[in-house]
């Protein structure tokens, strides 16, 4: 197994920096959208554009992967589905409406430590107990410590 963990740990590196990028591209898209709401005068406006633009994106990204990757049509299974599976971008449009109310008030940096406490914590728990189909990591003292670490960062970011 040697060879199988040196593959994989660099993937795991490679995965970990990509979703670093990721979360930068989230601290830029706060700000962003913060400044579209002030220029298109409402929250729920400025929202319902990121949406569309994010809609748009997607079905481009979709029909570019079909053309070219030839990805097939959902299984379906996908219409036999839980009902809540068709709810996780409740969850997003929540973050994205919140984000653009909360911005000015909080700042990128508590906005965004906040948000991540908040994905922490319902992480550990979705993890520790398996919830929605995922495979369970149980609570270690590590990962308890990293979350209480998180919770001293939030609140040196927000005493700054």
């Amino acid at each position: 197994m040697p060879a199988f963990h040196a593959i994989i740990g660099p993937m795991n590196n490679l995965y970990i920096l990509l979703m670093l990028i990721a979360g930068a591209g989230l601290a830029v898209q706060i700000v962003v959208n913060a400044q579209l709401r002030v220029v298109a005068g409402n929250a729920l406006w400025a929202a319902n554009i990121v949406f569309a633009v994010s809609l748009a994106a997607g079905l481009a990204a979709l029909a570019f992967a079909t053309v070219f990757a030839r990805v097939p049509l959902p299984d379906p299974a996908l219409w036999r589905a839980p009902w809540w599976v068709w709810l996780g971008g409740l969850g997003g449009a929540a973050y994205v409406l919140l984000a653009i109310l909360l911005a000015r008030r909080l700042g990128a940096a508590l906005l965004s430590a906040a948000g991540i406490l908040g994905q922490l914590v319902a992480s550990i728990l979705i993890d520790h107990y398996g919830w929605f189909g995922t495979s369970v990591h149980r609570v270690s003292a590590a990962r308890a410590i990293g979350v209480v670490l998180m919770a001293i960062g939030v609140a040196l970011i927000r005493w700054k």
